[in-house]
């Protein structure tokens, strides 16, 4: 079954977040929201649903739960019950209940910087310590965590909020990274708090390890956070999930919606559950484009941006650019300006990422030729 990824889709006048923030004659690459239609299956599915003429109040259904604890075993190996899921209409939301629930106010919260700027800002909404943790950038453009200095930040318990695959970077932890920070977790009781909501979507024959998966222990201590939302382009129906295996611990977070935290909406709970159960073939079909996006874009940086560099994302479809050799004091605002791209700036995913700007690829070639076109001539009139 093939799926045609290159057509280009008008989005002025819809209402998308991504194509209103700018003026028409910008090509917005910034929020992590892909330009392709959702997976017919999806589609066709919710058309069906709407048949019925009743969309009120609902609550997630047994298929829905079936759909994803056999999705999470299938793709992972991963044994999770189906009253261990809690529906969220955004994991946002999610990791906020489990701060509120789980940490004190005189512990330190952990956050890989850079990293996506509601993980960064969550502490500071309940007035906890926040420590920001440096990655250690490495000579192959990798990055690692700094195992020791995340050790001394967790004495005393708090959490580790954990990005993987990781936005901005791309990074896909490896099993043993990932188990030395469980462990360094373990041996703090540090709560682990894990948004996993790129899990689907990792290039190069990679497979997402889910944190919780690693052992039963690591499981009691680990708040997951996953959705269907980005790997099938359906984040705008607002439907999202946690798995917490201790149920103490899952009716503690739960009670922490203080009511502030709504119910799920219908035509997202089907749409998950068709992804899940349906929705591989266009799934397997979007990773290998979005892997040829990648590889299209790291030569089009190496050969067509001069004074841009980047790390070869291994999962998600963002990309984070290092426009230090450029010169510019506000990188963003610039290719805002005279390329006439919307990009992210590095300040928001990070205090020391001014040089830096996060790439959305997740879109047609022609879209993202575009873009990389637009940019590439506004540096040579910089070097004119």
């Amino acid at each position: 079954m093939t799926f045609d990824f290159d057509q280009v889709f008008d989005r002025h006048n819809t209402g998308s977040t991504k194509w209103s923030r700018y003026p028409a004659d910008v090509l917005p690459m910034w929020v992590a929201d892909m330009d392709f239609a959702a997976p017919p299956v999806i589609l066709e599915a919710l058309r069906k649903r709407l048949e019925h003429p009743m969309v009120g109040y609902s609550v997630p259904q047994d298929d829905l739960r079936a759909a994803i604890v056999a999705d999470l075993w299938n793709k992972y190996a991963w044994r999770v019950l189906p009253e261990e899921l809690i529906f969220l209409p955004g994991v946002e939301s999610g990791f906020n209940m489990a701060l509120k629930a789980l940490i004190e106010p005189q512990q330190n919260v952990v956050v890989q910087v850079p990293n996506y700027p509601p993980l960064r800002h969550a502490p500071g909404h309940w007035g906890l310590n926040k420590v920001e943790l440096e990655f250690d950038a490495l000579a192959d453009g990798t990055y690692n965590t700094p195992l020791a200095a995340l050790s001394q930040a967790l004495t005393g318990g708090g959490a580790l909020l954990l990005s993987n695959p990781h936005n901005p970077l791309g990074k896909v932890f490896p099993r043993e990274e990932l188990q030395a920070l469980a462990d360094i977790c373990l041996e703090h009781n540090a709560w682990i708090i894990s948004d996993e909501i790129h899990a689907e979507l990792c290039f190069d024959g990679r497979v997402h390890i889910p944190t919780a998966s690693l052992s039963p222990q690591i499981a009691q201590r680990t708040i997951t956070l996953m959705s269907a939302s980005k790997a099938y382009n359906i984040a705008g129906l607002k439907t999202s999930f946690m798995i917490i295996q201790d149920s103490a611990v899952r009716a503690r977070v739960n009670h922490a919606r203080c009511g502030m935290v709504d119910s799920v909406n219908p035509l997202g709970m089907e749409a998950t559950r068709v992804a899940y159960s349906e929705g591989g073939p266009w799934l397997a079909g979007l990773t290998a484009y979005l892997q040829g996006n990648r590889d299209y874009l790291v030569e089009a940086v190496r050969t067509r941006l001069p004074g841009v560099t980047m790390n070869i994302p291994q999962g998600t479809y963002l990309a984070w650019l290092d426009c230090s050799a450029l010169g510019l004091d506000n990188p963003q605002q610039f290719f805002l300006d005279q390329a006439k791209v919307g990009l992210s700036p590095g300040l928001d995913f990070g205090d020391n990422n001014r040089q830096f700007v996060r790439l959305n690829f997740g879109c047609p070639r022609a879209l993202l030729e575009e873009g990389l076109a637009r940019m590439a001539r506004s540096l040579l009139n910089l070097k004119a």
